[in-house]
């Protein structure tokens, strides 16, 4: 019977007013949340912000497909890389000089050169200033700062030698790690008549301050391209009519007795303790060797790719 109702919480009468778990509110003034929105749009978690990285690494990205991206700013610290960054003319835009310093003879040197160079902002900075900068990094009271390093495309050094009227000549790095080496490799491809470098974008070095003072400012004018994939990048070169040459210890041939040379080629040097990588040695069309009558086991990267860039540039005459 109606106000008999053996149910627990159940309205038994007709009066108006809210209802028992109603909060207080009336039926109609209820209201749901909706759906529970995705994981990328709750705040705070994991997968919005790795949403959100991802975003501002596609906005860090080239809009142009062809261009081969840039490099991260970067900070030279420290009163001797300093003068020496200075000194051998890598590319800066600011000099951070902490205030209240008891100057010596190589910070009045990188002040002079800086103000020398011109374009280069001189600012001077509280010491907790220069820490958070540095990252806590021992700074000596003076840092350089490095712009982003332009990378060219790998089709922009075929351009390159197409508007010089010359067979391409191009190194390729694989697993080379130490930005010495690479600035060293860009000088020789300078001196001995190279059209670029190509470097991978992962696990290789890159255009840092270290590799563009051991080039001697010769990266100024000789492009750097990097490769998503390496392999993909010489197929690609392949295709263009360029021969890809592998420099191996257990090379079929020694560099002076190879033909490729002569023409359109892309010289492919590997790390001096494993070589070549399994795929990029599978797909070069030759594996050359420099002979070592000395005994050596091998020889630096810089040095062989200097060697081999010799022996192209003498047979192009």
């Amino acid at each position: 019977m109606p106000g008999n109702s053996s149910r627990p919480n159940r309205r038994t009468s007709n009066k108006k007013g809210p209802q028992i778990g109603s909060g207080g509110q009336r039926r109609k003034g209820l209201k749901g949340k909706g759906p529970t929105p995705a994981a990328e749009m709750r705040t705070g978690h994991p997968k919005q912000r790795a949403a959100q990285a991802r975003e501002k690494a596609a906005a860090r990205r080239p809009k142009n497909g062809r261009g081969g991206g840039r490099s991260s700013s970067e900070l030279v610290v420290g009163r001797n890389p300093v003068v020496e960054a200075l000194r051998g003319g890598v590319p800066a835009t600011t000099l951070y000089v902490q205030q209240f310093l008891d100057t010596d003879d190589r910070v009045t040197e990188a002040v002079k050169l800086a103000m020398d160079r011109g374009g280069i902002n001189l600012l001077e900075a509280p010491r907790a200033e220069l820490d958070r900068i540095t990252g806590g990094l021992a700074h000596q009271g003076i840092a350089l700062q490095v712009p982003p390093y332009e990378y060219a495309h790998p089709d922009d050094l075929l351009d390159a030698a197409a508007d010089a009227g010359q067979d391409a000549l191009i190194v390729a790095l694989d697993g080379v790690t130490d930005p010495r080496n690479l600035g060293a490799i860009v000088r020789s491809a300078a001196a001995f008549g190279g059209h670029g470098v190509v470097v991978p974008e992962r696990r290789a070095a890159g255009m840092t301050a270290t590799a563009w003072k051991t080039s001697a400012g010769t990266a100024a004018r000789t492009p750097v391209a990097r490769a998503t994939n390496l392999t993909r990048t010489l197929q690609n070169y392949q295709k263009a009519g360029l021969t890809v040459v592998g420099l191996a210890a257990d090379g079929a041939a020694g560099v002076a007795e190879t033909p490729a040379l002569d023409g359109p080629v892309v010289v492919v040097i590997g790390s001096e303790g494993k070589g070549l990588s399994r795929l990029v040695g599978e797909t070069c069309d030759v594996l050359v060797r420099i002979p070592m009558p000395g005994g050596a086991e091998s020889l630096n990267a810089g040095v062989a790719a200097g060697v081999v860039l010799y022996e192209a540039a003498r047979r192009r005459g």
